[in-house]
């Protein structure tokens, strides 16, 4: 039998409100420890990535979300450095006031974009956050 090697799947979810504001978290690990990332995680056996960001959400940042849309797929076998790793991307709604970091998360803040290019982001986070504001523009 032949032994494949078969990327890790996550899910990131890009938690916004109505002025476009979204929640990042800082991450307490690494790779790429202390910087400022979107809420996710990987997927467990058995779980749907949807079940995935919904649970990934509440982990690192405490809040209910809603999922919205699928913004896309990112696959690019270098973008996380323990390995080939392909992340499904989500927006949702919450209510940031019930925001608290925990599990993988040092900290946790609200931002905007006109703050995007002043942010120590994680992996290809800047690209997705992009494209989250884009999909995030049009449900509002």
């Amino acid at each position: 039998m032949t032994n494949y090697k078969i990327p890790s799947v996550t899910a990131d979810i890009f938690i916004f409100d109505e002025n476009l504001n979204f929640i990042l978290i800082k991450r307490k690990n690494n790779p790429f420890k202390d910087y400022w990332a979107l809420p996710g995680g990987f997927v467990e056996y058995g779980e749907s990535v949807e079940t995935a960001a919904i649970r990934e959400a509440k982990e690192e940042t405490s809040i209910d979300v809603e999922l919205m849309d699928l913004v896309n797929v990112y696959s690019e076998p270098d973008r996380d450095p323990r390995g080939h790793t392909i992340t499904v991307a989500f927006t949702a709604k919450g209510n940031f006031s019930d925001r608290k970091a925990d599990d993988d998360a040092s900290d946790i803040a609200i931002f905007s974009a006109e703050k995007l290019d002043e942010i120590k982001l994680a992996f290809d986070h800047e690209k997705i956050i992009n494209d989250c504001l884009k999909m995030a523009k049009k449900s509002i």
